[in-house]
């Protein structure tokens, strides 16, 4: 039996006895799973440059900037996008706005207002004033380093390199003075601080954000820019003055409540002596937030700017259906005194029984005026405290409910308590300054002076009350009671303004005056801003940091 022949083919390999541990994919497969992943990455990429021009995320670099052209095209740039997001904010409130009233306007008329309020002249204003200001801001803030260079100081110490060889032990946050300590600031933020340090004097933004600021609020309407003016200026004040203080390390307790009392003297004043300086919508609110009657308003008013009432409005009180018996004639008689000829009108104010008609004493009144006050400002303040929540803190809401749904009944309780307390005060202070006038008018025991016992009949013991109405601020929640005092400081400062005008103590500003004061107010933030931009309140710096950026 023949042998067999040797193969002359090499041997085949033997088959792998176990599964591979990697995964084996054809090359197409393999090339079309590597473009699938490069495409949704480039498609993650431009989702995030598309953000980027509307939102700036953090920890954007300042911009440098080597000749005038590149400042024109960086502030051009920045310009139009704030222009764009401007024109869409207010193309979105006006929109909300036009369809909660959608129910009664006619149905023909809907398309018109749809159409006014997305393309109408104040989306246009609006668009046109932030966009102003960006883009002259950034233009000015960025060429005048170019024009006027700056020698460059010395940079920062570097946490990573020790000067000395020596190593000392580091002091204490107690043993470092209040005025030397500085704020933790994000990798961003103390980028853009070695940009200020490095490039810009302070004058620098001060020049830039008064030239922007002036300018662009005159593309708003002259209604409109008193309260826009009125904000920045209140806004560079705060921050001026946080500054100032954190630098020269003292504080002063319960600033906000001084500043609170001082404003409401003003404004209680305005109300009854010189309510034209206050504007109507405010006037008209602080005389509902009252409980009074408007007639029983409008006759003290009238009393201390004339001396006289409008027997009109007594005839209003007197046709009230909760009027007493004895306040009607109570009533009866001061109207029968005034139509006599010659007519008198009794003291420089109208009678209790005015004022609150319902019930005869003046001790009832504090009491069921909280209440009612109460109840009447409870709804507001709760849509304040609850609405914020539930739409801007989702995650945090529905994480721990119940304690946020607490914390917010509580906060509205204590609001609701403020106003009351305010109202009830006030109201107290009134009965009671006129029955102090006619005690001390008819003791003997004291000789007082003449003039200390009529003031409690002028028009300014009305700005006293105030100042005691005030002090409820104290019941309001603490990081509440700067917001408070920062929304009444443009109207009791427009009020003090407009009554020494009147008096002939200031100057008549004229059509400028608005851009001045809006020039000032955005010198300060700006200063505050490009320097110092953890003095600014939070929602102030990220509004800023959104239109503006680092530069």
């Amino acid at each position: 039996m023949a042998s067999p022949k040797p193969s002359s083919r090499a041997p085949h390999k033997a088959a792998m006895s176990r599964t591979p541990s990697y995964i084996q994919l054809a090359p197409r497969r393999a090339m079309a799973s590597f473009e699938n992943l490069v495409a949704l990455a480039n498609h993650q990429e431009r989702l995030r440059e598309a953000r980027r021009i509307v939102w700036r995320e953090r920890g954007e670099p300042a911009v440098e900037l080597e000749d005038l052209w590149e400042c024109m095209e960086h502030a051009g740039r920045g310009g139009l996008r704030a222009a764009a997001i401007a024109f869409a904010l207010r193309a979105s409130v006006n929109l909300v706005l036009a369809t909660i009233r959608m129910g009664k306007v006619p149905k023909n008329m809907r398309l018109s207002l749809i159409q006014h309020a997305i393309f109408g002249k104040d989306s246009f204003r609006f668009a046109a004033m932030l966009g102003s200001f960006v883009t002259v801001y950034k233009a000015t803030l960025n060429a005048l380093p170019i024009l006027l260079p700056v020698n460059e100081r010395a940079s920062p110490p570097s946490p990573f390199e020790d000067e000395n060889e020596d190593i000392e032990v580091p002091p204490t946050p107690f043993e470092v003075p209040l005025s030397d300590r500085q704020p933790r600031l994000s990798l961003s933020a103390q980028a853009h601080q070695v940009w200020v340090r490095k490039k810009t004097r302070r004058w620098y933004s001060m020049f830039a954000g008064a030239l922007a600021g002036g300018l662009a609020v005159m593309f708003e309407k002259r209604s409109r820019r008193v309260v826009i003016a009125q904000q920045l200026f209140v806004r560079g004040l705060q921050g001026s003055y946080n500054a100032f203080t954190s630098k020269h390390g003292f504080h002063l307790p319960n600033g906000e409540v001084l500043m609170f009392c001082l404003c409401c003297t003003q404004i209680v004043y305005a109300l009854f002596a010189r309510p034209d300086t206050l504007p109507r919508s405010y006037t008209t609110w602080l005389t509902t937030a009252s409980g009074a009657p408007p007639s029983a308003m409008k006759m003290v008013q009238d009393m201390n700017q004339t001396g006289m009432f409008d027997i009109q409005d007594i005839n209003k009180i007197l046709s009230r259906e909760d009027l007493i018996p004895a306040n009607h004639a109570t009533l009866l008689a001061r109207r029968a005194l005034a139509t006599n000829s010659p007519p008198d009108f009794g003291p420089p104010y109208p009678p209790c029984s005015a004022v609150h008609p319902w019930v005869e004493s003046c001790t009832h009144v504090p009491l069921p005026r909280f209440f009612t006050v109460f109840k009447w400002a409870f709804p507001i303040y709760g849509a304040l405290h609850f609405v914020p929540m539930i739409l801007f803190k989702r995650h945090a809401f529905f994480k721990n409910p119940l304690q946020k749904l607490g914390r917010a009944g509580w906060a509205t309780i204590r609001s609701s308590a403020f106003l009351a307390t305010f109202i009830a005060t006030f109201q107290t202070w009134f009965c009671f300054k006129h029955y102090l006038h006619r005690t001390l008018s008819s003791q003997t025991l004291i000789k007082l002076p003449q003039k200390f016992i009529d003031f409690f009949l002028s028009k300014y013991s009305y700005g006293l009350g105030g100042l005691f109405g005030a002090l409820s601020l104290l019941v309001e929640e603490k990081r509440r009671r700067g917001e408070l005092a920062m929304y009444v400081l443009p109207k009791g400062m427009e009020s003090a303004w407009l009554t020494a005008r009147g008096k002939g103590w200031v100057f008549h500003t004229g059509q400028f005056g608005e851009m001045i004061l809006a020039a000032i107010g955005m010198s300060m933030v700006m200063s505050i801003y490009q320097n110092d931009p953890h003095h600014l309140s939070g929602l102030v710096r990220r509004i800023l940091y959104q239109f503006i950026g680092p530069n």
